[in-house]
């Protein structure tokens, strides 16, 4: 049985750069768990903008996603006003639009769980001032 999980730029990226600091922790804690990955559009665009140094990488990144390595949540344009409202509230952050797009992800599918390298997810809320829980924190 699969867990679903939200999963940020950062494990993303490390998984295909195999000299980012992450590379075989992200490694281990994927064959290690199984879970069904959830993203956005705006975390793809940050994975293969990082991902720029070699096209090849970039594309095996692609071919992954293809093969639902991830599902991509839709981020519609009526989410926009909550993007702003998210990006207004964590401003002393400042929450970026792919962070922005996973909280809404989050909403959107009651997923409260998430793999990330940043801290930023300790931080954003949901509506009734649930923390989106970060299980990379406590794998490694």
């Amino acid at each position: 049985m699969l867990n679903t999980i939200l999963i940020d730029s950062g494990p993303l990226i490390a998984l295909f750069d195999r000299d980012d600091f992450y590379h075989n922790q992200i490694i281990d804690f994927i064959k290690n768990k199984k879970y069904k990955f959830i993203s956005t559009i705006a975390v793809l665009t940050e994975v293969t903008h990082m991902l720029d140094f070699n096209i090849n990488v970039q594309l095996s990144f692609l071919q992954w996603v293809m093969n639902e390595g991830l599902i991509i949540q839709e981020i519609k344009q009526e989410n926009i006003s909550r993007i702003i409202e998210l990006t207004k509230k964590y401003s002393d952050r400042p929450m970026d639009f792919a962070d922005a797009t996973l909280v809404i992800a989050a909403e959107m599918t009651g997923i409260k769980k998430i793999i990330s390298i940043d801290s930023d997810f300790d931080i954003y809320k949901l509506p009734g001032k649930e923390l989106i829980q970060n299980v990379f924190r406590e794998f490694r």
